[in-house]
């Protein structure tokens, strides 16, 4: 029997998969361009047994609500678009450093500040590099289609479980707003064990306490160790990337989330022109698929990194292949999509480069 393909919207396609995966608690608080997340999470959450939707006060209550929400155990979700993320950088700490699994979206728009309502993808450094205050990391992943804001919620709160961390989906206004047919993934309804939480205990074992505060230095240090041995092992079974036309690739062009729909369409044209493009799109932003960059350096002579921003990814993609090729930056901010023919355009001067040998 053939599977079910519904036509939605990126934002509700999201919802409706978390809670296909299991999320019980939603919190949060309106903004552009993500509010029909919670709007969907309001008609659809009280109709799940066990299900609990809460607009919040603020977009500070709405992520300490997922904080004590993950503490029990309980898959817990918020969403919120750029500005209301960065109100959510404190508590987002206090979950990591309680080793406490959870899922944030951010269907990013233009910034810094109040910005606009367009999409944007200038909260890179947020979410890969500074998601809040301390040592810790993010699982970030970056959905390209409606088809992966679905997919993606199932995967983040899955991996979020299996690895003890916060997950982030990055997602942003286009793919929040545009509308493809989806197929649901089929679900498992078991979820792990939770030792952990603190749900009481009936005298039946030692108390669970959930807390971030270590007031000896030493305490301190050795948690932070853990948690950053437990992140290597992240790297090693995490790191994912989608690749197209790399294998003969000399021009490899490389973005992700909406950009790479771009990119991909450039690199046809482009190969219809007889340009060696391929594209790489990191599928997780962190952890960051270095091996899948170093990967194309056999045939790369150029890399050409394609954001909605002010070049984000660039300084990762330079590491990634230990700047053994030139790194050139293509992109638009304040809400403007780069369109395949600019794109195309940096190819094929690129490609004209190489062949004078410049490149």
């Amino acid at each position: 029997m053939a599977e079910e393909r519904v036509l939605m919207k990126g934002n509700e396609a999201l919802a409706e998969a978390a809670i296909r995966a299991g999320c019980r608690c939603y919190f949060g608080y309106p903004i552009t361009p993500q509010t029909e997340i919670a709007a969907y999470m309001s008609k659809r959450m009280p109709k799940i047994e066990g299900g609990v939707f809460l607009q919040a006060e603020s977009e500070i209550a709405a992520i300490n609500m997922v904080y004590g929400a993950a503490a029990s155990g309980v898959r817990a979700m918020t969403s919120s678009s750029s500005p209301g993320v960065s109100l959510k950088s404190e508590g987002i700490s206090y979950i990591a450093g309680c080793d406490l699994p959870c899922v944030i979206v951010n269907v990013q728009r233009g910034g810094p500040g109040l910005g606009g309502i367009q999409p944007s993808q200038s909260d890179y450094y947020m979410a890969t590099k500074a998601g809040g205050h301390g040592d810790f990391h993010l699982l970030v992943f970056a959905p390209a289609s409606v088809q992966d804001m679905a997919d993606f919620a199932v995967w983040a709160f899955e991996s979020a479980d299996k690895y003890r961390m916060p997950a982030m989906i990055l997602s942003d206004g286009l793919l929040g707003q545009m509308m493809e047919p989806v197929v649901f993934p089929e679900i498992s309804s078991a979820q792990p064990e939770k030792p952990w939480a603190a749900v009481g205990h009936n005298n039946a074992r030692p108390h669970n306490i959930i807390n971030s505060l270590y007031l000896q230095p030493d305490e301190l240090e050795a948690s932070n160790i853990q948690r950053f041995e437990r992140y290597e092992v992240v790297k090693r079974e995490m790191a994912s990337a989608q690749t197209y036309l790399t294998e003969d690739a000399e021009i490899i062009v490389t973005g992700y989330g909406a950009t790479s729909r771009i990119i991909r369409s450039a690199v046809n044209a482009a190969r219809k022109e007889g340009i060696k493009a391929g594209m790489l799109r990191p599928v997780t932003l962190w952890p960051f698929p270095e091996q899948a960059y170093k990967d194309t350096l056999s045939t790369a002579k150029v890399y050409l990194d394609v954001e909605m921003s002010m070049g984000q990814m660039v300084n990762d993609v330079k590491l990634a292949i230990e700047c053994k090729r030139p790194v050139h930056f293509f992109g638009h901010t304040g809400g403007i999509i780069p369109t395949p023919a600019e794109v195309l355009a940096q190819i094929k001067a690129l490609d004209e480069k190489i062949r004078k040998g410049d490149i």
